[in-house]
């Protein structure tokens, strides 16, 4: 819509001076009214002082006149909307109804009482009629009243429309409108008469000046004041103003609608007002008319809504024009379209060609262009001009010899449609060589009516009205191709190539191709893709939708036309041309504007470099559009923008179905489909194109396209290799008659297969007897098989059972024998079964059969239990108690062999070895029950913990005293329950360390911590031990700290063994102190002389230590070097190592106040071993410790004399200690010095010599992992079998010598 001003507005033309109709007959006469009728044809007008009509015809211009036969002056005038009825109505309320068609008079008297001054015609053809009267009268076309109804005041500006209601009324024009006296609007539904409604309005709005129905039951109201108004005739809504505007300052003076542009105008104050309808708010333009200083007078639009006519006080018209005439047309990429009433702009966006405007000499009704020209024209007149480089040309213009409904152009020739017949001729030429070169199409002899045309670069189409299609070759004027339709052609659109064609025909608005393809739109109009690789996409659209098309010419369905999708058009858009998925589309501003379809949105993702990211569902929209376009570079970019397998996926099936096998192979190798891959790579080399479509559409699982395909390659066999593979069996027999007869016993076979699977037995039989072929040995056995059970299953049993056994196959006997079963027919059955050497189910069937004689004889072969159960269960009904055993053990139910065993063969010794071999659970019941009877209390309470009736063998521990058997047998099995249950019991019995013991087990720590502490002193050993064990489970404070006071005497005054000490504090994995009670019992061990007991004491204490990675004291470490010192001394005598042996005891001597009990017997043996080994200084030394007086008189009387020669004459010589490094620092010093004078660090010490350690010579024991000398270690194996330091066995082999032994220095 243009917005026009006063400085810039387009108008028709102004008429200033008076405009009288010269045919009256008396110039004093005044006109009255006048009326066109529908067709804008004739005008009807009525004079005050004349009785006649009068008719003015303006296509012919003449005047006839019709004697209206009423003596009243006439007053009003009125044509149908319809029909060409028209009525005149009289001063004195007469009505005359006209009919034009037949010349028909209906004189109606008296149908008002005053003058009629309005009235209006229906869609349905009733007239109503005001009246000065003050009424209203609805009447038939034959004048008759349906309705007549009084109003308040005169009526004015009668309208017939559609009320807006809920429920769904009659189809027509059914509710009057009625403006009365100016104040009120009246409404009269005629389907409700009984109930009109009169609004009235607000005073300080006037009085109505006109009013418009719009839209679904709206009315827009202008009123004197300048306002304007819009109610609705909805019944919930109706009181209500919706919208309200005061458009005027002082007055309005008319008010317009169109319906086709969707706007609404008012005028007044010397200014018109249009709104758009959908926004009534926004004010769309203003026109402002200065010079008209009298006032406006009436508005209104053409019903296209092109023209909007003004009329003012001062007796001119103002014309305007509101929408530029919608007129276009493109060859190839070439547009050319009206962009005012007298210029045409051709333009070529795509190729970049700047437009061009052409100045036309009329308003044309059409434009044709082509590639160098483009034509114009009105009526049957054309011109032509040229488009060059220079400009634009005018050529010539053409008169045709009737109106032209079209015209197309192309590089040389132009065709002109007019009165059924196209006239093809050159546009450039001279006139005599031009009317050589035109013809006239059809020829002359034929009746037909061309209704549409279309030219290319080579070919001219037109259709006719009897559906034939007609392409003639513009070379040389022949017709190449005809094509006949059932009904009328209405348009036709051939591609630009001319090999396509799609025209839309007379029945139902349908669209087609070459291949029918309905739409159910109405569609107008149809434009091809030109970018080139689209060149078999069309778009159809009609006035609201585009709706684009996809035409593919290799499909595994051969060509096909396939429906991508629709695009909203932009209101009063007409596309003009397609490109690349854009509609360039003409507007009513006369301008052009691109619109993109729907379809096309993946060209966004395709072509934009980094596109944004778009939801997966938008993707997958795309993807699919692409495929149906056959875009497939785009699709792959869409596919791998997814990256999803139900992409590559749609994507590959798109390419089986288009025959693109080489992309499909790419494009399922990147979804990982190996299988398809591999298929396809087999069939890629095939040239035959059916049998290639064939294989495609089998892998698309289109099986009957893929068959038909198949039969019309050159490799029909495939068909039924196909069939066969996808078990259609009747299919694959029909194929094998006319394609490979000695198929049909194998088909037949495997179809007989089939049928026995799904239980159609008789069929089967006659297919595996069909499939019988007397020479192929394997097949016709299973063939054989297949007749032999169809046989038992229909009932013939000797036939499929002789079969059956004279069948080579044993499955054959299972499977017959198995149907026999069903049937109950055991006898035979068990006979197959026994045939075919199953003889767990033969055996089965002659039990069922009640045959034990045969079960008998088959039971040695027989492996099933439940066979083995049911013949023992027989014997042992027949009293044969010993064979019911046997079968009893072979079918594994111990139950039973015991309970035959005792009830039956009063064999207790096997039932008992039973039980204890197979636990079973009843069976110990019924032995406990057993040796109940046999008051054997112990073995019953035993069988009854086996058969776990715990409360049963509780009760029965009770009553007869067993308790100590039941505590021994129930074990680690017993829940807490069952321990407390015989704690309770030995609480009573005053035996505490039992008591305590369960207590403990149950977990109940404080009561079993009381009992243990209760034990006599018989006791007093083990009950200790456990009450630390219970101290050391309970890890309570309380329970701690007493049995602490017990072991220290603070509770009966009597301290216990420091041992015990030492055992809580391990139990309490509190190590610091158990070291502590370890160092001090180690010292009391030595003192008593315990020496062994104190090392292994200090040595355990060591090592867990060690394990819980605590610091060892220097006292534990000192006392158990000193202690294995004095160990080593007895294993180095033994050996003869006299040397090493000295070293030891001297060590141990310097420390013999750790030895009380044993001073004397440790120097004596000090002094000899010195004395053997050289070191006489040493020997002296302690020869004259043992000369004191508290140890002389201990000394043994044998070594007595030699002691005191020996310090009579001393001999001071010693053999000097050899030295080795210190394994941290490197200092020598003397090997058994065990403190390095040079890194003040206590040295590691070999647990086979006592030697200080040396980094190369280091190994450490399996088992403790102390460290030893490598080579004394293995020289010490070679007599002993034990390491020295944890009394383990130690073999040459386990010892390993370690090279790097740096982190066992950290360590220690």
């Amino acid at each position: 819509m243009r917005v026009f001003t006063l400085a810039d507005r387009s108008w028709a033309g102004s008429f200033a001076a008076e405009f009288c109709l010269k045919c009256f007959s008396c110039e004093t006469e005044r006109c009255v009214g006048m009326d066109w009728d529908k067709d804008g044809d004739v005008l009807a007008v009525i004079s005050d002082k004349s009785s006649s009509i009068h008719l003015w015809d303006a296509n012919v211009n003449k005047t006839s006149q019709i004697d209206s036969g009423m003596r009243d002056q006439m007053s009003f005038i009125l044509w149908s909307k319809t029909g060409l009825l028209l009525a005149v109505g009289t001063n004195k309320g007469n009505l005359l109804i006209y009919n034009q068609q037949t010349s028909r008079k209906i004189p109606v008297l008296g149908k008002h009482t005053k003058c009629i001054t309005c009235g209006c015609w229906s869609s349905q053809n009733l007239l109503a009629l005001g009246s000065e009267d003050r009424s209203v009268t609805i009447s038939n076309q034959e004048g008759d009243t349906i309705r007549q109804t009084s109003v308040r005041a005169d009526p004015a500006d009668i309208q017939f429309s559609v009320m807006k209601t809920d429920e769904r009324s009659s189809p027509g024009q059914s509710t009057v409108s009625v403006a009365v006296g100016k104040k009120t609007l009246f409404l009269l539904n005629l389907n409700d008469p009984e109930n009109p409604i009169e609004l009235a309005f607000q005073q300080r709005y006037g009085h109505i000046i006109s009013y418009r129905w719009y839209g679904d039951g709206y009315i827009l109201i202008g009123f004197s004041q300048g306002y304007f108004v819009v109610i609705s005739t909805h019944i919930r809504e109706i009181g209500q103003e919706l919208f309200q505007a005061h458009n005027h300052k002082d007055s309005l003076a008319s008010v317009a609608v169109s319906s086709a542009l969707n706007k609404a105008a008012s005028c007044g104050d010397n200014s018109i007002k249009i709104h758009d309808l959908s926004e009534l708010k926004e004010m769309h333009a203003i026109v402002n008319l200065d010079d008209e200083t009298k006032g406006l007078d009436q508005l209104s639009w053409t019903d296209d809504g092109q023209l909007l006519a003004l009329s003012t006080q001062r007796g001119t018209i103002h014309v305007f024009l509101t929408r530029l005439p919608i007129l276009g047309h493109s060859c190839g990429t070439r547009l050319a379209y009206l962009t005012s009433l007298l210029e045409v702009t051709v333009a070529n966006h795509v190729e970049g060609e700047a437009p061009v405007a052409v100045a036309v000499e009329v308003e044309p009704n059409f434009i044709a262009v082509g590639p160098y020209h483009v034509a114009v024209g009105m009526n049957n007149r054309a011109w032509f001009y040229a488009l060059g480089d220079s400009g634009v040309e005018k050529l010539k213009d053409i008169e045709y010899l009737g109106t032209i409904a079209s015209m197309c152009l192309n590089s040389d020739y132009a065709a002109a449609l007019f009165e059924g017949k196209v006239q093809l001729h050159m546009i450039e030429g001279e006139d005599q060589l031009e009317q050589k070169q035109t013809k006239l199409f059809p020829d002359g002899d034929s009746k037909e009516r061309i209704i549409s045309h279309a030219l290319t670069n080579d070919f001219l189409f037109y259709g006719t009205d009897s559906g034939v299609i007609v392409c003639v070759l513009v070379e040389d004027w022949q017709v190449v191709n005809e094509y006949r339709h059932l009904v009328g052609v209405r348009k036709v659109f051939p591609d630009p190539s001319g090999t396509r064609l799609v025209f839309i025909d007379d029945k139902s608005d349908d669209t087609h191709t070459l291949l029918t393809h309905p739409l159910c739109a109405v569609i107008y109009c149809v434009l091809w893709e030109t970018w080139p690789a689209d060149r078999g996409v069309f778009v159809a659209f009609d006035d609201d939708k585009a709706y684009t098309y996809a035409m593919h010419k290799n499909t595994i369905y051969g060509p096909r036309v396939e429906f991508v999708g629709s695009t909203k058009l932009p209101f009063s858009h007409k596309p003009l041309l397609l490109y690349n998925g854009e509609l360039t589309c003409q507007t009513q501003s006369g301008m052009t504007s691109s619109v993109a379809l729907s379809t096309h949105t993946f060209l966004t993702h395709a072509h934009t470099p980094s596109p944004p990211p778009h939801p997966p569902e938008e993707l997958s929209k795309q993807l699919t559009q692409a495929l149906m376009l056959k875009r497939f570079p785009e699709a792959w970019e869409l596919c791998k923008a997814l990256g999803t397998v139900e992409g590559w996926t749609e994507m590959g099936r798109s390419c089986l179905v288009h025959i693109e096998v080489d992309l499909a192979i790419r494009v399922f190798r990147m979804s990982g489909n190996v299988g398809m891959v591999m298929s396809l790579q087999a069939i890629k080399g095939t040239e035959d194109i059916s049998l290639l479509a064939g294989h495609l559409a089998m892998f698309l699982n289109d099986y009957n396209l893929a068959q038909d395909l198949y039969l019309q390659s050159s490799c029909p066999s495939a068909a039924l290799e196909m069939r066969r593979d996808l078990q259609h069996w009747d299919s694959a027999l029909m194929l094998a008659k006319s394609l490979a007869e000695d198929q049909i016993p194998f088909i037949s076979k495997e179809y007989a297969v089939q049928l026995e699977f799904i239980g159609d037995y008789v069929n089967a039989l006659a297919h595996f007897e069909k499939g019988l072929t007397h020479n192929n040995k394997e097949h016709d056995e299973a063939c054989q098989g297949g007749v032999a059970r169809m046989s038992i299953r229909m009932g013939d049993i000797r036939r499929g059972a002789a079969q059956a056994i004279a069948h080579p196959s044993r499955i054959l006997k299972k499977d017959c024998g198995a149907i026999l079963e069903n049937m109950k027919q055991f006898s035979e059955a068990a006979q197959l079964y026994e045939k075919g050497q199953y003889y767990d189910k033969a055996a089965s069937v002659y039990i069922r059969c009640k045959n034990w004689s045969k079960v008998g004889e088959l039971l040695p072969q027989v492996s099933s239990p439940k066979i083995h159960l049911q013949y023992a269960k027989a014997k042992e009904v027949d009293g044969k108690f010993q064979e019911a055993v046997q079968a009893y053990e072979s079918a594994k139910d111990w139950d039973n062999v015991i309970r035959v065993l005792l009830e039956h063969l009063n064999n207790p010794e096997d039932a008992v070895r039973v039980v204890r071999e197979t636990h079973s659970i009843d069976g110990a019941k019924m032995v406990a029950r057993f040796f109940l009877c046999l008051c054997d209390y112990g073995s019953a309470i035993q069988f009854l913990v086996l058969s776990h009736c715990n409360d049963e063998a509780f009760q029965l521990a009770q009553q007869h005293r067993q308790m100590d058997i039941y505590a021994d047998i129930i074990g680690l099995e017993a829940t807490k329950e069952d321990f407390q249950s015989i704690a309770l019991y030995f609480e009573g019995e005053k035996k505490h360390l039992q008591a305590g013991r369960f207590f403990q087990k149950s977990g109940q720590f404080s009561r079993a911590l009381k009992h243990f502490l209760k034990c006599p002193n018989t006791d007093d050993n083990l009950a200790i031990e456990m009450a630390i064990e219970t101290v050391g489970q309970a890890k309570e404070e309380s329970l701690t700290n007493q049995l602490i006071d017990y072991l220290m005497g603070e509770s009966d005054g009597m301290p216990k063994d420091a041992k015990y000490l030492f055992r809580l504090y391990m139990a309490l994995k509190q190590y610091r102190e158990a070291a502590r009670t370890a160092i001090i019992i180690a010292r009391e061990e030595q003192s008593a002389g315990n020496y062994r007991n104190a090392h292994d004491v200090l040595f355990s204490m060591y090592t867990e230590l060690q394990t819980q990675k605590i610091r060892i004291p220097a006292e534990m470490n000192t006392n158990l070097m000193i202690l294995h010192s004095y160990i080593l001394v007895k294993i180095h005598v033994k050996r003869g190592d006299h040397l090493k042996g000295a070293r030891m005891l001297i060590r141990v001597s310097n420390n013999i106040s750790k030895f009380p009990s044993h001073i004397v017997p440790i120097l004596t043996s000090a002094v000899i071993e010195c004395h053997r080994a050289g070191l006489k200084n040493s020997s002296f030394s302690f020869a004259a410790m043992l000369m004191r007086p508290e140890y002389r008189n201990k000394i043994d009387p044998k070594y007595r004399k030699k002691i005191e020669a020996m310090v009579r004459r001393p001999d001071t010589s010693e053999v000097e200690e050899d030295t080795t490094p210190c394994p941290y620092c490197g200092f020598q010093l003397p090997q058994c010095e065990l403190l390095c004078p040079g890194c003040k660090n206590t040295l590691p010490y070999c647990i086979a010599t006592g030697q200080h350690m040396v980094k190369e010579d280091w190994s450490i024991c399996p088992h403790c992992e102390f460290p030893a000398l490598y080579s004394q270690l293995i020289q010490l194996l070679e007599t002993e079998s034990v390491c020295p330091m944890c009394s383990e066995t130690v073999i040459v082999d386990q010892v390993k010598k370690i090279s790097d032994c740096s982190h066992y220095l950290v360590e220690l």
